[in-house]
């Protein structure tokens, strides 16, 4: 599987572009701010075609860039429970957070809702671009926040390793996402930690919303928001 990934401009979101192999029709994960140009060099440099762009939960660090990279054809694809998040991320945002990013930007933040937007069924499989897509609910850091798994992981990973977790910010490196933006909720991120993210293979190469790339068998030893997480436990908040 090809695989590449562009941190934003701002709040180091980790944006991903996947396809089954170069030359091929590919997915963007999560386009940020400012990866635009980034994206549309990897594209031309490695001959991909845009076939959908997926999106883990409604953040506006998260979906910033998605309506320059939805091309005609090309859809934005999101949870449900998230849907209303497209309307306007920037106005859901703190205002003194809207006003840190126009001045490193020296521009007024403005928002376009993409004109195509299909909800994510996470019932079935996403068959997109050549690869099949589970598409996980996990509720906590936001109402509709998501996981996508491919059977398949990128070439040049460590051997051992057999499938691919986009995990947005639910799960990072030694941590987890916040809950204490408006729509989270810390009592359904820890039941998304406990029936999602838990039985998530150790074979798993997990891609966060944020920071580096890790593994499921070294965050169920070594993340401290896991421990403890049998069918009652219990986790601390992070700040």
């Amino acid at each position: 599987m090809f695989l590449q990934s562009v941190t934003a401009a701002a709040f180091g979101t980790n944006c991903y572009v996947l396809a089954p192999a170069a030359h091929e029709d590919c997915l963007i994960v999560d386009p940020g701010i400012g990866v635009e140009g980034a994206v549309a060099e990897i594209l031309r440099e490695h001959r991909l075609r845009p076939a959908g762009v997926l999106l883990t939960h409604g953040h506006l660090d998260h979906v910033y860039a998605v309506t320059p990279l939805c091309a005609p054809g090309v859809a934005a694809w999101i949870h449900p429970a998230d849907r209303y998040r497209l309307e306007d991320p920037v106005a859901q945002l703190d205002p003194g957070l809207v006003a840190m990013v126009e001045q490193q930007f020296g521009a007024r933040s403005t928002w376009r809702e993409p004109e195509d937007v299909q909800e994510l069924d996470t019932t079935t499989a996403l068959e997109l671009a050549g690869l099949r897509l589970r598409v996980t609910h996990a509720p906590g850091h936001t109402e509709g926040s998501v996981l996508f798994e491919v059977a398949d992981v990128p070439v040049g990973v460590p051997e051992g390793l057999d499938r691919t977790v986009l995990s947005g910010d639910v799960l990072f490196a030694g941590s987890i996402g916040r809950t204490d933006l408006p729509g989270g909720d810390h009592a359904q991120m820890l039941r998304s930690l406990r029936e999602v993210v838990l039985p998530l293979a150790d074979s798993s190469l997990v891609l966060p919303g944020h920071g580096p790339a890790t593994t499921m068998g070294r965050e169920r030893v070594g993340n401290p928001f896991l421990a403890g997480l049998g069918p009652d436990g219990d986790a601390p908040l992070r700040g």
